[in-house]
Formats: structure tokens, C-alpha cells, sequence
């Protein structure tokens, strides 16, 4: 009788949340239809089917929570084949009903909407073609480091129930393991193996997780952390889960962990110092496909890296016109110099505790000075704060220098702009403002969050993006930071146009190591010639692009696009255009492909000057 109250509240709260979303419309015709009355319903309806089987999405939303439930809390995805393809018997459908819709019979939201979903179902056909070929066991964002960062980061510890789904969740670990293994043997039975240093490098992560005493483990040390600051259970209470806890991860996970290691060195007996995905079956054909979902446009590799090679001459021009204006002797090339200033003992913190602990603290400082400045560019800011944080010690060796996490649904959880401390060297005092802009304000945090916020749109707006526009903006919001007058220093803007140089090489290297099979060597002493990056930095970008291929093309793609955008804005609207208008219009649809926000931007120009017309 229990098991079935407890069902019947689960999908009582399941139809609480769809009429929440739907408002008045709610009905069973639209939850059961093929073609749902209102197109909105449709686009909310395949989100809410999408995520509640998604217990991790769940837990990152911050949705069901709200209305009491948290039996999703104890649950991981569901990662075997068969899952897999009920996954793409579910996009077949999705696509079916969304061809019932026509363009003219829609809103214009209605429209936006179904274009943002034709873009992310993208081809189903290709999709499935090509769902093996990648690497989910990797050094930079593996399955073995999601893990623990996933528990890390969203699992909430407020009561004795979060507390017993985060046990159970230790308990499954060892299932999630054996189901993504699955899909590892039929990636080795089609040759799609990881080069050796990736092998090498995840193997090297996973053995110091399981030889790290579970008391030291992060698993055990983020739950007591949490367990501390909850004041609904007691130390007795407190205590059983902490015993609960180890037992689970030496019992469990340690040898789920240690399964893995002993597959992959196995493995690695199989494997090569290719580097490119050019080595897959169809390697090609799938390179031009994540160029295409990574950057919305249909441009090919060839046109990327003559994109990216033209870029970097541009970008190393403006540079040493500072370095002339500065007294450097320019005679001795851009390589020389940029090694000599990154060289200058004068912009590095003290490589101690309190060191690192001052450069959270000027972040902090950079964030509220430029949060505290933008009403000239933006007529609107998000509700949500955004905290730094120092990225986790157990993973900086192989993580990317910054990265961000946008806030929860529910207001619980702030913006988390993580900035990594591993090498002192990789965090100049010139480059600090340029990543602050980047990863939280005007950046990230403010694309994200407002993205979260926004309102009279479907749910599934709220959480999907796009790499080429949401990092495009990113890039962006650095340019727009300098442009407002946040970084009058001329070393600042060195390090403002170093980071843009660091995204026009991205061009290059990407297509270079999957298009014309570049070297993993070639690729890091062209990026280390070229951006005078320190030599970890380089390399965890250049392993990063190989177990990640295409995306790295995004970011300078989607800045270009939205720089032209605003100028043929500007160009069109004279004395009319008001840059804070256009920000609306870039950051209130949301995340959208760059063709999408093409179009947004040229409404936006024939309203206004029909208005004035």
C-alpha cells in the first residue's frame, strides 16, 4: 500500500509541474496527442518526458525538490545501449510530431522554439551513425571525473533524506560503471580507441582516486563537508552516514574504479599516438558533423583554419603595436616577446596557500567592479549571484585553467565561475580581468542566469544551448568589457587579446589535428609558438581538443558572428542603434544557433526602423 501512495504522489507531482509550465492550458489531449493544441505544449511536453528520465538532470535542475520530491536524488542515468536506443525511438518520435507543425501556422516564439529544437535534434540518422565515436572515459571530462564532480557540485546534503540518496547513489556507482562499459566494447570491437596519453592519463586519475584512503576521498570529504553545515541531523545521525559512506566506497566504488583501470590497461596494448578523429570509421564525415552541430553554420574545416590563420596574423599585429608602445624591442619577434612577459616575475601571485587565496579575491574584486558598471551596455542583469570558487583540487592537474556552472532553478545555488590554481604561472595578474569577463560578468554568468530567468518560453529553453553562441558570447563579453573601459592597463589588454588569440588558434589546431592530421606534438608547439601560453596550459588544451573534437571552433565562430551582427545593426540603424537593444535581443531569446540569431537581429533592425519610419 506504501509503494503505491508513494507512485501516486510521484506522478501527482509530475502533472503538478506540467500545469505549472503549461499555465491553463494543461490538458489530457495535450499531454497525450500527436499534435498538441499549442505548439509550446508540444516543446514543454517532449522537455518534461526528456528530463524525468534523466535523475541527474533532475538533481542539476532543481525542479521536482520544490514540490517535495527528491526520490530522483538516489537514481543515475540510465547508460546501457538499450537505454540508448530508446533514446533515439524517442527523438524519431519528437521529429514526427514537430513536422505536423508549419512554419506559418506558429507564433513567432512558437517558430523560434521549433527551430531551436530542429537544430538540437539535428539528424537523427547521423546521430545514431555516430553515437560511439567519441571517448567517455577521457582526462579532461570522463566518465571516472563526472562521477565525483557531479556529487561534488549538485547533490544538495540539507536533510536525512538527501543524505540517503547520496548513500544510495555511492551504491550505484558500480552499476553506472558496468553500464557505460557496455558501450566501451563495442567501441573497441569498431577500432574507436582512445590515443595512448589519453589511456594513460585516465588510468593515472583513476588510481590516485583509489588510492587515496576513502577518508581523504572527495566522495567522503564533500559529504562530511555538507553533513557539517546541516543542521537537521545530529552528530549520531551524522556519523552513521559518514560509516555508511566509506563503506560504500571501498566496497564499491574502489573496485568499480579499479574494474575500469584493469580494462584500459588492457586496452591500451590496442592503441596509438593518433590523435584525430580522422582515424574513426567515416572519421571525416563525422568531423564535418561536429563542426556543424559545434557551430550552427555549414563552414568546413578547410574554411575554419584559413579562418583561424588569418586571425592569428590580425590578432599578433595589435599585440606587438602595444609591445612597440611599451618600449619592447619588436625586432625580436612576437614568440620572443610574448615568453619575455610571461617571463616578468612582477604579474604572478606567490606560489603559496595565500597566494592562490588573494587571486579568488581580486576575482571577486574584477566581478562587482564591472557588475557594478554595465547600465551603458545592458539594460538588465540576472537575479542570480555568481561565487568563485577554486576548481577541485582532485581534478585541476588535468582540468581546463576556468569553467563555469550556471545556478539552479530554484535560486538554491548560485553561479559558480571556478578558476583553476594548479600551475601559479597560468594565472598572469594581465590576464585575470579578460577570464573574470569571460567566465562570469558580462560572460557566462550573465548569458546563463538570464537564460535561466527568463519567462514565456517553453522549459527546455531554460536549459539547452548552443557551443558556437553561448561561448561566442563569452568571447564576446571580453571584447565589450574592454570596449566599455574596464581595462585602461595596456597589459590588460595584452591579456584581452592574448585570449582572443588563444581562440583564433583554436582554429587552427582543431582542424589541424582532425582535418589534416596533425600531431599531437604539432599541435602543441604550433598553440605554444603562437599564444605564449605556458607549456600545462598548451597541453591540456591540445588533449582537450582531441577527446573533444570541433568544439574549440565555437567560441572565435560565434564571436565573429555576433561582432557582425552588431555592426550590420549599427550600419543599418545610424543614429537608432542603442547596443543595449541589441544585447536584449541577443541575450532574452536565449541560446539559439548562430542562423537563428541571425534572423532575430534582422527583425530586430526592420522593427525599429519601421517604428521611426
Amino acid at each position: 500500500m506504501a509503494g503505491i501512495i508513494k507512485k501516486t504522489f510521484k506522478w501527482l507531482g509530475i502533472i503538478l509541474i506540467f500545469v505549472l509550465v503549461l499555465g491553463g492550458s494543461f490538458a489530457a489531449h495535450e499531454w497525450n496527442a500527436d499534435k498538441p493544441f499549442y505548439a509550446n505544449n508540444f516543446y514543454n511536453r517532449a522537455f518534461i518526458k526528456y528530463v524525468l528520465k534523466s535523475p541527474e538532470q533532475l538533481t542539476t535542475m532543481g525542479m521536482l525538490e520544490q514540490l517535495g520530491m527528491e526520490g530522483h536524488n538516489a537514481e543515475w542515468d540510465d547508460n546501457s545501449i538499450a537505454a540508448g536506443d530508446e533514446q533515439f525511438e524517442d527523438l524519431q518520435d519528437i521529429m514526427a510530431s514537430m513536422r505536423l507543425y508549419e512554419d506559418d501556422e506558429l507564433s513567432g516564439n512558437e517558430l523560434i522554439s521549433k527551430k531551436i529544437v530542429m537544430e538540437l535534434l539535428g539528424n537523427p540518422v547521423q546521430q545514431k551513425k555516430f553515437r560511439f565515436h567519441g571517448y567517455p572515459v577521457n582526462q579532461i571530462s570522463g566518465l571516472q571525473v563526472n562521477i565525483p564532480r557531479f556529487l561534488d557540485t549538485f547533490h544538495r546534503v540539507k536533510t536525512p533524506e538527501h543524505a540517503e540518496n547520496y548513500i544510495a547513489r555511492l551504491s550505484k556507482i558500480d552499476t553506472k560503471l558496468e553500464q557505460n562499459m557496455e558501450g566501451l566494447l563495442v567501441r573497441e570491437e569498431m577500432g574507436i580507441i582512445p590515443p595512448t596519453f589519453v589511456i594513460d592519463k585516465s588510468i593515472e586519475i583513476m588510481q590516485g582516486f583509489v588510492d587515496t584512503p576513502a577518508q581523504e576521498n572527495v566522495l567522503f570529504v564533500s559529504f562530511q563537508e555538507k553533513l557539517k553545515k546541516t543542521e537537521e541531523i545530529g552528530e549520531q545521525r551524522r556519523n552513521e552516514f559518514l560509516g555508511q559512506a566509506l563503506e560504500e566506497i571501498n566496497n564499491t566504488v574502489y573496485p568499480a574504479y579499479q574494474a575500469y583501470i584493469d580494462y584500459f590497461t588492457t586496452l591500451r596494448g590496442k592503441s596509438t599516438t593518433d590523435a584525430g578523429v580522422w582515424k574513426f570509421p567515416d572519421g571525416r564525415e563525422f568531423y564535418d558533423y561536429m563542426l556543424q552541430v559545434n557551430t550552427t553554420t555549414k563552414m568546413t574545416a578547410d574554411e575554419i583554419h584559413r579562418l583561424g590563420l588569418e586571425e592569428v596574423d590580425r590578432i599578433q599585429s595589435e599585440m606587438m603595436a602595444i609591445f612597440a608602445a611599451e618600449g619592447y624591442d619588436t625586432t625580436r619577434g612576437f614568440s620572443v616577446l610574448i615568453a619575455d612577459i610571461a617571463g616578468e616575475e612582477r604579474f604572478y601571485y606567490s606560489d603559496t596557500g595565500e597566494g592562490r587565496d588573494q587571486i579568488l579575491a581580486d576575482y571577486v574584486a574584477i566581478i562587482e567592479e564591472i557588475d557594478a558598471g554595465l547600465s551603458k551596455a545592458f539594460k538588465s542583469k540576472p537575479r542570480a549571484a555568481v561565487e568563485v570558487r577554486r576548481v577541485p583540487e582532485f581534478s585541476e592537474k588535468t582540468s581546463a585553467g576556468a569553467y563555469y556552472n550556471g545556478p539552479s532553478m530554484d535560486g538554491s545555488r548560485p553561479g559558480v565561475f571556478y578558476a583553476n590554481l594548479y600551475d601559479i604561472k597560468a594565472t598572469p595578474k594581465y590576464s585575470m580581468r579578460t577570464l573574470a569577463y569571460h567566465e562570469a560578468v558580462p560572460g557566462h554568468h550573465y548569458q546563463i542566469a538570464t537564460q535561466r530567468e527568463l519567462e514565456g518560453v517553453p522549459e527546455f529553453r531554460k536549459q539547452t544551448g548552443f557551443t558556437a553562441y553561448s561561448e561566442g558570447w563569452a568571447l564576446y563579453a571580453e571584447r565589450v568589457a574592454w570596449e566599455m573601459g574596464f581595462q585602461q592597463d595596456p597589459y590588460d589588454n595584452i591579456g584581452r587579446l592574448q585570449a582572443e588569440l588563444f581562440r583564433a588558434v583554436r582554429l587552427v589546431v582543431d582542424t589541424g589535428i582532425h582535418s589534416k592530421r596533425w600531431t599531437r606534438e604539432q599541435a602543441i608547439d604550433y598553440m605554444l609558438t603562437n599564444t605564449g601560453m605556458t607549456e600545462s596550459d598548451v597541453v591540456a588544451e591540445i588533449e582537450r581538443y582531441i577527446v573533444w573534437p570541433g568544439q574549440a571552433t565555437a567560441y572565435k565562430v560565434g564571436m565573429l558572428e555576433i561582432m557582425s551582427l552588431r555592426e550590420e545593426a549599427r550600419s543599418a540603424l545610424g543614429d537608432k542603434f542603442d547596443i543595449r537593444d541589441f544585447h536584449e535581443v541577443v541575450l532574452k531569446n536565449g541560446p539559439v544557433p548562430l542562423h537563428v540569431l541571425r534572423e532575430l537581429v534582422m527583425d530586430y533592425i526592420g522593427q525599429v526602423n519601421s517604428r521611426s519610419g
